[in-house]
């Protein structure tokens, strides 16, 4: 009997070995390495893919492609290379062209009861530099750096935080990984997911040099003074920005690894001979061998993408590019798609509810102030004198394509409407005028509302000007103030500024199961209440407590969602929650759903024609995978 059993394992192992050879991809070595694998410098592609790789999906329209080439676009400042990061979006786990999140560097994961998370790697997955990605890298990072008092002195990020608690983590093994809250954290995978992610790991054998846990304590030394840092926690924390992109010695998992050191006019990605994905034709992804980022002025950047000096270029150009860019496409040999862009506002305007001035607060916290504010833009006239008709006029609310979407959340006091806003500025008491027409407030001054922009996009100065000549109509002044993002944002944070523009709705294809903290005062990148945000954020260490009915309702039921897995539940917070802004008019959209140009080369293959082009969920063109585009020859 025992003979008979073991001749049975025996024909199971051999069966089972039969078909794992017969399932096993047919790897074909890329050009790009051929010379590297046959000097014995870089194992066969068979070797250097994880057991399990993933493999994409190549189905029609698009094409199994051919590697090599080297793709280039534009980009105005160096801090901008961290594009790399964007465009090859690989993460734990990422969104898809569905907008779900699925797993990518993790070969699976699960969530239990919406607070503990379980991911599992795959095995044989190595980092950039050919050294294994396993639960020590999160080990690291969880033990040595997050909860370092050198290099986190306020301790993990808050991101890993549920009401101040922080996560239970453990490795059962070293391909397991285990995050675990008392509470349930549904913002946990979409941090993970995200274009700027929440990295809970490190590449902890290249890390590890420059710890004073583990590198020798002399070397370290020469190391901090070679780098001119002040101390081993600010050498380290500058070598670990895997985000930036501007250390080439830092291991990567991305497609590609950037081999330039900033400063630098020209940075040059190269492909990663060690990804994790793969078609299945058994080339390993990426197709294209390098990235090229050359550095030139923003405003050059529409003129030099049009003479064809760009293979892939969305930065730095805009709709009013799209007439030029159009005209030069046969000359310069690309094309222009169109992409349409998924916030919920392209552009909008954000009241300061918490602002210092007193007069201005209480002006700003009036509803019907809000309201003839709105009903004083004309938005069909702005759609069609800077977008062709083609935008969405709107509220700064979810898009048509969401499932959350209703009409009258698009169009609550956004009709145009002179008469009805002059009515309600009556009614508030504000009928004095000066002798330009300009109304005044109680307290005697003109009703001259100062916009703070950050100076980045003449569109945003062309759609204020007409919003300017509209507010004349209701007697009201608008001038624009540009300045740079960190200071419009200090003077919006410390109550200094009482009215900015920045766009709406992050996700305007939000569903029930998406986070509505953008819809309550929860940030203090909310514009329209930061100091409000900054009180929940800092759990009331600072900011200020939420004292307006409305606000506190949304906050209270931003509360209830959060503590809801129940889809129902979700989709009525979600709609009561839109309702309350939709009536409020915390912020004040314009159009929405404007088309983003997206160039690229004739012989880039692979690129949608219709996309959403989207920061986050989406991570601009990530989604769409860019590791598969190829360039025909």
């Amino acid at each position: 009997m025992k003979a008979l059993l073991r001749l049975l394992l025996l024909c199971l192992t051999i069966v089972t070995a039969h078909t794992a050879a017969a399932q096993a991809p047919d790897y074909k070595e890329t050009p790009f390495f051929t010379s590297m694998v046959s000097a014995g410098k870089l194992p066969p592609v068979a070797q250097r893919v994880p057991e399990h790789p993933l493999v994409v999906d190549l189905s029609p329209p698009r094409q199994i492609g051919q590697p090599g080439g080297d793709l280039r676009t534009l980009i105005a400042r160096s801090r901008d290379i961290r594009l790399l990061s964007v465009i090859g979006y690989t993460r734990l786990v990422v969104y898809d062209e569905k907008f779900e999140i699925v797993p990518d560097l993790v070969e699976s994961y699960n969530v239990e009861d919406g607070r503990i998370f379980t991911f599992h790697l795959r095995p044989g997955h190595k980092w950039s530099d050919g050294q294994p990605f396993t639960s020590e890298d999160f080990r690291y990072y969880w033990e040595d750096v997050a909860n370092n008092k050198e290099l986190n002195p306020s301790g993990p990020p808050v991101d890993l935080l549920v009401e101040g608690e922080p996560p239970q983590v453990s490795f059962p093994d070293a391909l397991t990984v285990r995050y675990a809250w008392s509470k349930r954290n549904p913002n946990f995978l979409p941090r993970l997911a995200g274009t700027a992610p929440l990295y809970i790991y490190r590449p902890s054998h290249y890390m590890k040099k420059f710890h004073v846990k583990y590198a020798d304590p002399d070397t370290l030394k020469r190391e901090v003074a070679a780098a001119k840092r002040p101390n081993w926690a600010a050498l380290h924390n500058k070598l670990d920005n895997m985000y930036e992109e501007d250390n080439p010695d830092l291991p990567t998992l991305d497609p590609w690894i950037i081999t330039t050191r900033p400063p630098a006019i020209r940075f040059v990605a190269e492909r990663n001979p060690y990804f994790h994905r793969v078609d299945s034709a058994g080339h390993q992804l990426p197709y294209l061998d390098r990235i090229i980022f050359s550095l030139a002025d923003a405003k050059l950047i529409p003129a030099k993408a049009g003479s064809g000096e760009a293979d892939l270029q969305f930065r730095n150009i805009a709709f009013n590019n799209f007439t030029f860019l159009k005209e030069n496409e046969k000359r310069a040999g690309y094309k222009t798609l169109l992409w349409r862009t998924a916030k919920g506002s392209h552009f909008a305007l954000f009241p300061n509810l918490n602002c210092n001035d007193p007069g201005w607060r209480q002006l700003l916290r009036d509803v019907r102030f809000r309201h003839a504010l709105s009903l004083g833009i004309d938005r069909q006239g702005i759609n069609e004198s800077l977008f062709f008709g083609l935008g969405i006029e709107s509220n700064n609310t979810v898009l048509p394509d969401s499932p959350l979407f209703r009409p009258e959340y698009q169009t609550a006091y956004a009709t145009y409407d002179v008469a009805a806003a002059n009515k309600l500025l009556d009614e508030i008491g504000l009928t004095r005028r000066d002798s330009n027409g300009v109304r005044l407030m109680p307290d005697g001054r003109p009703i001259e509302i100062v916009v703070e922009t950050a100076g980045e996009d003449t569109e945003q100065t062309d759609i204020l000007e007409l919003i300017g000549e509209n507010w004349a109509k209701i007697g009201i002044k608008l001038f624009s103030k540009p300045s740079q993002r960190d200071i419009v944002r200090n003077r919006i944070f410390s109550g200094a500024a009482i009215m900015s523009v920045w766009t709406g709705l992050e996700n305007g294809l939000a569903n029930a199961n998406t986070n509505p903290e953008e819809l309550a005062p929860t940030s203090q990148y909310g514009l329209q209440w930061p100091k409000w945000g900054q009180w929940h954020e800092t759990h009331g260490l600072s900011g200020e407590p939420i004292d307006m009915p409305a606000a506190k309702e949304l906050y209270d039921l931003y509360d209830a969602w959060m503590n809801t897995t129940d889809k129902a539940e979700r989709t009525r917070i979600w709609q009561k929650m839109l309702q309350i802004n939709a009536e409020q008019t915390f912020t004040i959209g314009v159009v929405s759903g404007v088309f983003q140009p997206v160039v690229i080369n004739k012989r880039l293959m692979n690129v949608p024609k219709d996309g959403v082009f989207n920061w986050d969920p989406g991570a601009f063109v990530g989604i769409y995978r860019p590791e598969t585009f190829w360039l025909r020859q």
